[in-house]
């Protein structure tokens, strides 16, 4: 929405309306002090729940003027909006962040912040209420209005939250030779295809974008819609979580099956082997990496990715692994009976999971595919591990909204290689 800085300009000088709104930005040292935290949340709030809306940080509301930001606090203001999005709206916003240059009435450039709010398939509360956008205002929705915004998005999301248009998508966003895994069987046309195999699918304007799952498994960048789909390795020397004490870090991202590979290559590099002497002399490896494989599959093709502030969190320390994966359980799963129940909230993930051959860099984990969809992935975690250590790995719910899984590193003397 408005791309170039002249169309963003001009849609400026004709003034807001229902999709577009402006705020000019103060500081009081190098703090935000206005707009205020809870008024900015009503407007984003409001925005969200009637239309893909964009506000633009850095313009005058009254006059239209181009006051623009310093250079060196935009970082500071996109963690403002961060904060409000995350922590001042219920259930949290989604957003995008563009820095973009236009110009003021003189012709200097000005730095800016254009926040693309698409409309959302939740009710969103802030601080005031709940708010919709008429014209150029927002509004408190009222009772009747309110009811029937909660039953138009029950009924929005019955479709799974994978298989919906990602906004701003096109179908150029997807690759070529990373969708071509999924359609080389069918004659048909490649659009036609994507559409079938739910890659691609029809926003509420009849256009044809990609879907969550498409932009997962199909684009290069997938974090350039999600900018949570990805899995935040770190390796700690010690038993604590202390960055201090860290080793080794990366951001792990890309289409799925990439993400489950870097993630393996990661524990490789950063497990320790032992070397042990029953009664000859063997190595043992910190943790299972079929276990390990498993789990990673798991964390990717379960979590909940509709929640954007949260990413897969994957933790190795001296005598542990801890995954932490975004999203409740489905259905009725519990951490009791997780070992024989088979349930899932991304049923289309799973599917192409389930078509995607592991590579090379995966090692020899037992599988050709990366999932099987036999549910044999948590007794393998368990038992795996359970052998390497002779400590049951440990599944444990937090809050309701993240679930975490600690597996216990291998207990041996002898000396590590």
């Amino acid at each position: 929405m408005f791309e170039s800085s002249g169309e963003l300009l001009r849609k400026i000088r004709l003034g807001e309306d229902t999709s577009l709104e402006y705020k000019s930005v103060q500081f009081r040292g190098d703090r935000v002090i206005d707009p205020r935290r809870d008024a900015l949340a009503d407007e984003l709030a409001a925005l969200a729940n009637t239309h893909d809306g964009t506000l633009v940080l850095g313009v005058d509301d009254r006059t239209r003027d181009v006051i623009g930001i310093p250079v060196e606090r935009l970082d500071a203001v996109e963690r403002y909006v961060y904060e409000i999005c995350n922590e001042s709206v219920t259930p949290p916003l989604a957003f995008r962040c563009f820095r973009m240059e236009i110009p003021d009435t003189l012709g200097n450039l000005q730095p800016v912040l254009k926040i693309e709010i698409p409309r959302s398939l939740f009710v969103h509360r802030s601080p005031g209420g709940y708010f919709f956008r008429q014209g150029s205002s927002k509004r408190q929705m009222e009772p009747e209005h309110l009811a029937r915004q909660f039953q138009q998005r029950s009924q929005a999301r019955l479709i799974r939250f994978e298989e919906q248009a990602t906004p701003h998508s096109t179908v150029a966003d997807l690759s070529e030779h990373l969708w071509t895994n999924y359609t080389t069987r069918s004659p048909e046309p490649s659009e036609v295809v994507l559409l079938k195999r739910g890659l691609l699918a029809e926003d509420d304007d009849r256009s044809v974008r990609a879907s969550v799952a498409g932009v997962l498994f199909c684009c290069e960048e997938p974090e350039r819609f999600f900018p949570n789909a990805y899995i935040e390795a770190v390796r700690y020397r010690g038993k604590k979580q202390d960055s201090n004490y860290q080793v080794d870090a990366q951001r792990i991202r890309g289409p799925l099956n990439r993400q489950i590979e870097r993630a393996m290559v990661f524990l490789r590099k950063n497990q320790t082997v032992s070397a042990v002497k029953i009664p000859h002399r063997f190595e043992v490896k910190q943790f299972s990496e079929r276990a390990v494989f498993e789990a990673i599959v798991n964390a990717v093709a379960h979590r909940d990715y509709s929640i954007f502030s949260s990413k897969i969190r994957f933790f190795m320390f001296d005598d542990r692994l801890e995954i932490y994966s975004p999203g409740a359980l489905p259905n009725t799963v519990t951490v009791d009976n997780i070992a024989f129940r088979q349930s899932t909230r991304n049923e289309l993930i799973t599917t192409l999971l389930a078509e995607t051959p592991v590579e090379d860099p995966v090692g020899d984990v037992g599988r050709s595919f990366y999932m099987e969809r036999r549910g044999d992935g948590v007794p393998i975690i368990l038992d795996r591990s359970q052998e390497l250590s002779g400590k049951k790995p440990v599944y444990r719910l937090i809050d309701d909204s993240e679930l975490l899984l600690t597996i216990f590193s291998a207990s041996t003397k002898g000396t590590s290689a």
